[in-house]
């Protein structure tokens, strides 16, 4: 680790569309960094985490061998945390971040203090480090209202439903493949498998992120927040992590007409 003391670069600030409770859930959720950030990170091995916060080796994309050591901790019961390059390019940086709950949303604060910059770079990695974690805080908002909207969907659905949904003809839907629908308040989709009609639930059962876009890939779909896999016609975990899909309506074809319908009875 360099002997100079690290010094402040550059600041960051945004306004993030959600409160604090959830700023501070993406914070300490260190397993969505090479998913949802993918263009950045390439793997991420958890060493220790706790209320604490987190210690995980890290590689950076391009997937060249540069492995980070990085910490994240929580000051106190301060809404403050920092993360630390333990080991690897840049080791001895630290980003300071403050957060200020105003309501329904959150006031982000960051400063990056880098060691042995010269006066003449400084401007250039303060520069780099805006664009960086700019990019990053644009994915995380985009998650944390994602699952802010979901869970408040979740707690708003009728919980159980039996109905009958019309889809049209089977020639019509078709067309209109992948489609997403709404079932006693939550998102499904249907897909095609092959010939089969297949109807899952559109939301992951880890953290509420959407699968409403997955490709389908050998008869799985994965969440591109944590790369959560699921088998498309059982719903169960297909990557050995315990998670399963919620019971979805099912796909009902009439043989005479070839209309197409969802029916079930189905709890959420």
């Amino acid at each position: 680790m360099p002997d100079s003391p690290p010094s402040r670069v550059a600041s960051y600030r945004r306004t993030v569309a959600a409160p604090i409770e959830r700023v501070w859930e993406n914070v300490f959720d260190w397993e969505h960094l090479p998913w949802l950030h993918r263009r950045h990170f390439s793997r991420i091995e958890r060493i220790d985490s706790g209320l604490w916060g987190w210690c995980a080796r890290l590689d950076v994309q391009p997937a060249t061998g540069r492995e980070l050591l990085l910490e994240l901790v929580r000051k106190g019961d301060e809404n403050r945390y920092v993360a630390r390059t333990l080991e690897g390019p840049g080791a001895g940086t630290e980003i300071w971040t403050d957060l200020h709950p105003e309501g329904d949303v959150t006031r982000v604060e960051v400063a990056f203090h880098v060691p042995g910059v010269s006066s003449e770079q400084s401007a250039a990695i303060g520069g780099a480090f805006t664009k960086l974690y700019a990019e990053l805080w644009e994915e995380d908002e985009a998650m944390i209202v994602h699952r802010s909207r979901a869970l408040a969907a979740r707690r708003a659905s009728g919980g159980a439903g039996e109905a009958v949904l019309e889809l049209g003809t089977l020639a019509t839907l078709h067309q209109r493949l992948p489609l997403c629908v709404e079932w006693a308040g939550l998102p499904y989709r249907i897909v095609a498998s092959g010939d089969e009609l297949i109807c899952h639930a559109a939301t992951c059962p880890h953290r509420l992120g959407p699968l409403d876009a997955s490709e389908v890939v050998g008869g799985r779909i994965r969440c591109p927040w944590h790369g959560y896999e699921f088998d498309l016609r059982t719903g169960r975990s297909s990557d050995g992590r315990g998670f399963s899909l919620a019971p979805a309506p099912q796909v009902e074809i009439d043989p005479a007409t070839t209309q197409v319908r969802l029916i079930s009875k189905i709890t959420i």
